[in-house]
């Protein structure tokens, strides 16, 4: 293959209101026997998580918190990679009367509360910002993203970002997306997020993941990637709308 990792979003990707099928998650046992490195990319806190999935253990690492942490499994070791919120912050939502989820980095809400949230950083003069997922909310430093998140999980396993296929459906997939060398969008996917991926699936959530799955192990993943090179094709479909390969290395 001429990939290593898949590198997943897990709510409206892997999962549908929370579960993953037992038929993706066939999939994803199919792909560790065949050598792909899984790299699972979320905004929901990892005991949140763990409560909901029971298969964590598939993965070879778990960036969580929208990048703020990055956890492997096989030797349960946590990596921070943000300042913890401040504590002024909390107060303002507390005061403000906001519903709101605190994690080592993240503050997690809900709309239509993004405005008093967004209010309160402003008014702190605080470097963070807001992030959407559907109807998610979520506020974190400002240099911190899936991508930046994703970029030092990926050195760990000593993958390339060239050689990382990244799936995902909602606004805040797009920044890892574009890290990775080729990124696909799944079948119920924002628009915005299907207009900027190189491949779009037949299928929506798990099942769109095992079809992408499937195509990697056969290597026609691969075909359909160097078929499109120069035949003008868009992203209709399983056909790539621009070159894949142009992803952004860590610096070192």
């Amino acid at each position: 293959m001429t990939f290593e990792a898949l590198a997943t979003d897990y709510d409206g990707t892997l999962a549908y209101d929370g579960i993953v099928d037992e038929s993706t998650v066939d999939a994803l046992k199919r792909a560790r026997d065949r050598g792909l490195r899984l790299v699972m990319v979320t905004g929901r806190e990892l005991n949140d998580l763990f409560n909901t999935f029971a298969h964590a253990d598939l993965f070879d690492r778990i960036v969580a918190e929208n990048g703020g942490v990055v956890y492997d499994p096989a030797a349960e070791d946590l990596d921070v990679l943000a300042d913890s919120p401040p504590p002024v912050l909390l107060d303002a939502l507390v005061h403000a009367r906001v519903p709101f989820s605190v994690g080592h980095s993240i503050v997690a809400t809900v709309k239509p509360h993004e405005h008093q949230l967004l209010n309160a950083i402003r008014d702190l003069e605080l470097e963070w910002h807001v992030i959407f997922n559907k109807g998610s909310v979520m506020a974190l430093p400002s240099d911190i993203t899936k991508a930046s998140g994703l970029l030092p999980a990926l050195k760990d396993l000593n993958v390339s970002c060239a050689r990382t296929i990244g799936v995902g459906d909602a606004e805040n997939d797009q920044a890892f997306l574009r890290a990775c060398g080729v990124s696909v969008a799944v079948a119920n996917a924002l628009q915005s997020v299907k207009d900027a991926a190189h491949i779009v699936t037949n299928g929506a959530r798990g099942a769109g993941v095992v079809e992408l799955i499937d195509r990697v192990i056969t290597g026609e993943l691969d075909d359909l990637l160097t078929r499109s090179r120069g035949d003008g094709h868009r992203h209709i479909k399983l056909v790539p709308s621009h070159p894949p390969g142009v992803c952004s290395e860590p610096s070192t």
